[in-house]
Order: C-alpha cells, then sequence, then structure tokens
C-alpha cells in the first residue's frame, strides 16, 4: 500500500504531466478524484469555479490573490478553448488593450461567440466573462495573442467604442501610433461601409498628429462615395506628438504616460532645493540614515531584519553559513546585498552631486546595483551566477496585483525609453515620482524590483538636491496601494502626494522613518 508521501508524489505527477502539455486551466475530468482531492488539500490546486482548477503553491494562504491573477489570461484561454473551440474572441476594446501591452486583469472579460448564451460566470477575486451571443468577426479580421483570440489591431481601432478613448486615451493613442500607413485601416473600411467609424477614426489620427492619415481616410471614403464626417473621440488634445519613426505601442504607452503624469507630479511636489554646495555632507547624511533605510526597505519586501543584524553585516562580523538554507540566513543575505548595493548607488549619488545627468548615471549604473543586491545569494549557492546576467528572461508576477508587468521582450524596449526620459526630463520632481513608478511597472528583473526602484528614486532625489527620503514600513500598505492604483488605474496623484509628503517631512527635519 502506497504511503502518504508517495501517493503525493503520484499526484503531483499527474499534475506535472497536464501542466506539461500547456494547460492552466485544469478540468475535473483530468485527472483522477484521488489525486485531484489530496492536490487541493496540500495546496497544489486551487478551485476556480466547479470543475475547475489552476495550480496553486501551498506556501500561498487560503484566499492568496497572487495565483489567480497570474493565471487569469491563461486559463481564461483554455477555458473558452474547452467551450466555444476556435468560435470565440475578446471584445474590441480587449484587444486593443492586449496589442499595446496592456494586460491589467479585468473586472469583467467580455467575449463574444455565436455559441454564447449571454451569461456572466463568475470568477474569484469578484472578476467574471460574460459571454455575449455574437457573430465571429471575419477571419482576416483576427489573430492570437498568446492564445487569446484577438481582433486584429485595425479592426480593434475601427470597430472599439468611443468610450475607450475616454477611458483609455493613452492606450488607444498608443496603438493609433503603431499604424504607419492609411492603408492598414482604409482596406477594412471600405469592406464593410464603415463610414461613421471611418470619420471616428479620421479624428482620432488627427487627435495625435497623424493628420496625413486623417486626410487620406476622408478623401478616400469621399471618393467612394460616402459622406464621412470626421469626429474626434478624444476629450482632449494629445498631450505629446508621437514620433513617426517609433512603432513601438509599450514605448509609445510609457511616453504618453509620463507627459500625462508629470504635470500632475508638480501640482503636488515640494520645490526642489538645488543641488547641495558641501556634497561630502549630503553623502555623510545618507551614510548615516543607511541603517533606518535597510530595514524599512528590506522589511517593506518582507524580509525580518533588525538593526543588530544590519549593523554586523555592514561591518563584516556576520560570517554565512553556506550550508544554511533557514529564514534567518536568507534575511542576513539580503541585508548584506542591500549593504553591498547602497555602497555603489552611494557612488552613484556622487556623481550626479558633481552635476552629471542622473539619468545618464542612472543608466550606467543600475546593473550594478542589482547585481551588487544579489551576489551574495550567489556566493551563497541560492542562486546561479546567471541570475546576476540582466534583465529577466521570463514573465514576472507581481504578488496581490491586478497589473501584469510587460512581457520579457517588451522590457529590452521600454527600459532604453525610460532612461531617454530621465535622461530629457528638466524637472527632478517628475525624475523622482515617475522614475521610480514606471521602472516599478515594467518590473525589469525577476526579484528586487522594489528595492532597485526606490535607489533609483533616491537618486533623483538628490538630483534636485532633495534629502534621502525612507519610504517606512509603517506605510507600505499606502505605498503599495497607490502604486497599483497607478499602474492599473493610471492615476497618479495617490503616489506622487505620498512620496511628497515623505520628502517635505524629512527636507523639515521631520522624517517619518525611525
Amino acid at each position: 500500500m502506497a504511503t502518504p508521501q508517495e501517493k503525493l508524489a503520484n499526484a503531483l505527477q499527474a499534475l506535472e504531466s497536464i501542466q506539461a502539455k500547456g494547460k492552466v486551466a485544469i478540468r475535473t475530468s483530468v485527472l483522477a478524484r484521488t489525486d485531484r482531492e489530496l492536490l487541493v488539500k496540500q495546496g497544489f490546486l486551487q478551485e476556480v469555479m466547479k470543475g475547475w482548477y489552476i495550480p496553486a503553491r501551498p506556501d500561498q494562504p487560503a484566499g492568496e490573490s497572487t495565483a489567480w491573477f497570474a493565471s487569469f489570461w491563461a486559463f481564461c484561454a483554455d477555458y473558452l478553448n474547452e467551450r466555444f473551440g476556435d468560435e470565440w474572441c475578446v471584445s474590441p476594446e480587449q484587444s486593443l488593450l492586449l496589442h499595446v501591452g496592456n494586460r491589467v486583469v479585468p473586472r469583467q472579460l467580455i467575449i463574444r461567440s455565436p455559441q454564447a448564451k449571454n451569461n456572466s460566470t463568475e470568477l474569484p477575486h469578484k472578476l467574471s466573462i460574460l459571454d455575449i451571443q455574437l457573430p465571429m468577426p471575419a477571419r482576416n479580421q483576427l489573430q492570437r495573442i498568446d492564445n487569446i483570440n484577438v481582433f486584429s489591431l485595425p479592426a480593434s481601432l475601427l470597430f472599439c467604442s468611443s468610450t475607450l478613448h475616454r477611458n483609455n486615451p493613452i492606450d488607444t493613442r498608443a496603438a493609433l501610433s503603431t499604424i504607419a500607413d492609411a492603408s492598414e485601416v482604409l482596406s477594412l473600411i471600405l469592406e464593410g461601409g464603415h463610414s461613421k467609424y471611418a470619420g471616428r477614426l479620421a479624428g482620432a489620427f488627427r487627435n495625435i498628429g497623424r493628420n496625413k492619415i486623417a486626410d487620406e481616410i476622408l478623401s478616400t471614403m469621399k471618393s467612394a462615395g460616402y459622406d464621412c464626417r470626421e469626429e474626434d473621440p478624444f476629450e482632449s488634445p494629445a498631450p505629446i506628438t508621437l514620433s513617426l519613426r517609433e512603432r513601438s505601442p509599450y514605448v509609445n504607452r510609457i511616453r504618453l504616460m509620463w507627459e500625462t503624469m508629470r504635470e500632475i507630479v508638480l501640482d503636488v511636489f515640494p520645490k526642489a532645493p538645488g543641488l547641495p554646495k558641501n556634497s561630502r555632507k549630503y553623502l555623510d547624511r545618507v551614510q548615516e540614515v543607511y541603517v533606518t533605510d535597510a530595514y524599512h526597505s528590506l522589511s517593506i519586501e518582507g524580509y525580518k531584519v533588525n538593526p543588530d543584524l544590519i549593523e554586523k553585516v555592514r561591518q563584516g562580523s556576520w560570517n554565512p553559513d553556506k550550508d544554511s538554507k533557514d529564514r534567518e540566513h536568507h534575511n542576513a543575505l539580503a541585508a548584506r546585498g542591500y549593504w553591498q548595493a547602497y555602497k555603489v548607488v552611494r557612488e552613484s549619488l556622487s556623481s550626479v552631486l558633481s552635476g552629471q545627468n542622473a539619468g545618464d548615471v542612472a543608466d550606467d549604473d543600475h546593473g550594478t546595483w542589482y547585481r551588487e543586491l544579489f551576489s551574495p545569494g550567489v556566493a551563497a549557492g541560492l542562486l546561479k551566477p546567471t541570475d546576476l546576467a540582466g534583465y529577466r528572461t521570463d514573465q514576472v508576477f507581481i504578488r496581490h496585483s491586478m497589473h501584469v508587468p510587460p512581457s520579457k521582450d517588451a522590457v529590452r524596449e521600454l527600459i532604453p525609453a525610460l532612461f531617454d526620459l530621465l535622461r530629457d526630463e528638466k524637472e527632478s520632481a517628475v525624475r523622482v515620482v515617475l522614475g521610480h513608478f514606471v521602472f516599478v511597472y515594467i518590473h525589469p528583473y525577476m526579484d528586487g524590483n522594489g528595492r532597485i526602484g526606490r535607489f533609483l528614486m533616491n537618486v533623483m532625489l538628490a538630483s534636485g538636491g532633495y534629502p534621502w527620503t525612507v519610504i517606512p514600513v509603517t506605510r507600505r500598505e499606502e505605498y503599495l496601494k497607490t502604486l497599483e492604483k497607478a499602474s492599473v488605474e493610471q492615476e497618479i496623484r495617490p503616489f506622487a502626494e505620498l512620496i511628497s509628503r515623505l520628502v517635505q517631512s524629512t527636507m523639515e527635519g521631520k522624517p517619518e522613518a525611525k
């Protein structure tokens, strides 16, 4: 008779064989009942709805949202393929968002299918799928993104509602910017005689400064005998004119976000003092707050550290046992990495205080910050040397967050764009807030993004003469919630106000973090 350990091992082997086929949505019928019940009991499976499960981690508490949000898109693709085969697709609005890399988990995913029954299917954490009985778009108007059936980008632009332009202007402008020539949309417009949609699309292109495309749509429709009236679906002019040479929707989204958010930051942030006359005194103060900064920054990330451990690590009197795998050892390695990174960040500060461009300095140095942060883990054998190689090579998910960071390929376009924005930005306050926000929004590394984001924030603070500012662990919930609001809803004000208050209190000699 098999032991409990053998039973669990067999059940895990069955689960692994299913996952090896790329399945995320797991139906009741594909696992033996005893295996399924054992995996659920041990936390390796999480129920989504009756008869459907997703893989989970046993170390996550009941009700934890991370596994579900991380699995959402893959689950929906598997589930809908099982229900409708190929005869389904998401709405034009959701299609457009996916085309520009906005993978925020929607509260309600709207799909269309000839087989649909106009029902809403409830999902965990107050999410749902609404299936609407509608015919499928023509095959030339469809494509797949990560196994999700979507409208093509031209079809998404043509058929999405004007509400999307009002509620998601950054995403819709980024999508429009990928169209280089009117021919990409005209054949679709003429094929269906969509004169009303054509007028709205022409107005949208003119809004982002693509007058040639707008004029060509209108003149072609007129030549074809259609009465086409131009209509701008946006509520305001575009904040910037996007370059015709930049076709990446990911980069254009970041540029539009930056320009849209910067005025809000300037509205709430204290005036920059200017570079200090005595940079040595500034750096000494940064050294003095190290223990406080390390304690709070590591605590925000969930490490259990105390000032005694931090001081012992800094002085070199902590002697790591490479065979130790306990939690205290991990905490000490994190503290050691933080100290090593802190030292090289101080060198970056010195460069900025000497007048070097803060964007250039951060671009040159942030890779070193990352390597120093994690090199103790490599030395202890807990990480592979390849983990220090650079930006992530896989998808990453943020705990509890509905924001899904950009793909690994998009990261390589976005990080250079971020440092271009930091390099060109004239206002240090904007560099402070948006530098931190956009960096963690991109999430370029598998781990350490929050710590490096706060290092980046403080280097940008130095560029305006603001003092090194610690985000206290007591503000952790507010800090993460405001970052989430900025990432999911593109509302930067709460995050900007939080950082502004912390900087202001530090400038007044009354820092919240002790």
